[in-house]
C-alpha cells in the first residue's frame, strides 16, 4: 500500500465515521461527509473493488437521506392534524432555526408549526399537537437517515469484500 492510498483510506474513515455521526447531529452534513469517505475508501484502492456503479448507487442513497428527512416532517405533521400552513411554518422554523445551532433547530420546526396553526385561528392544543407531529416526524426522519447510511456502509463493505 502506497502513502498515497493509506492516506486515501485513513481520510476516507475519518469521513465516514464523521458522517454517520452527522446523520444524528443536525449541525454536521451526514450524508455527504460519509458518501466522500466511502468514495475515498474506493480511491485508495484505485475503484478496482468498488467501481462507479456501486459509487452512483451509494450516491444516490446519501441523496435519499434528504429526502426521508423532509417527508417524515411533514407527514409527522399530517399525522397528528396539521395544515399545509403548520408544514410550511415547519420547514421555515427549520430553515431559521438552522441559524440557532443544535437548539434552534430542535426547536424552529416545533415552533414553526405551532405558529403555522395559530396563524389559522386555530386552539393553542391543536397547535401544540402539530408541533409535537413535527418533533415525531424529524425522529423518524432521523432512524430512517441512520438506516440508510448503514446501508450505505453495509453495502460498500459487501461489495468491496464479497
Amino acid at each position: 500500500m502506497t502513502g498515497q492510498s493509506l492516506v486515501l483510506l485513513i481520510t476516507g474513515g475519518i469521513l465516514a465515521v464523521t458522517g454517520l455521526a452527522g446523520l444524528l447531529l443536525p449541525v454536521l452534513p451526514g450524508a455527504p461527509l460519509l458518501f466522500l469517505g466511502l468514495v475515498c475508501a474506493a480511491w485508495a484502492e484505485n475503484f478496482q473493488y468498488v467501481g462507479i456503479w456501486t459509487l452512483l448507487l451509494l450516491g444516490c442513497m446519501a441523496g435519499l437521506t434528504y429526502l426521508v428527512e423532509f417527508v417524515a416532517s411533514l407527514l409527522g405533521v399530517r399525522k397528528f392534524g396539521g395544515s399545509r400552513r403548520a408544514m410550511a411554518g415547519a420547514a421555515m422554523g427549520g430553515l431559521v432555526g438552522l441559524f440557532f445551532g443544535i437548539p434552534g433547530i430542535l426547536i424552529g420546526p416545533f415552533a414553526g408549526a405551532v405558529l403555522g396553526e395559530l396563524s389559522l385561528q386555530r386552539s393553542l392544543n391543536r397547535a401544540s399537537r402539530s408541533g409535537f407531529g413535527t418533533v415525531v416526524g424529524m425522529a423518524v426522519g432521523v432512524a430512517g437517515k441512520l438506516a440508510i447510511g448503514i446501508a450505505m456502509v453495509g453495502l460498500f463493505l459487501l461489495v468491496r469484500l464479497f
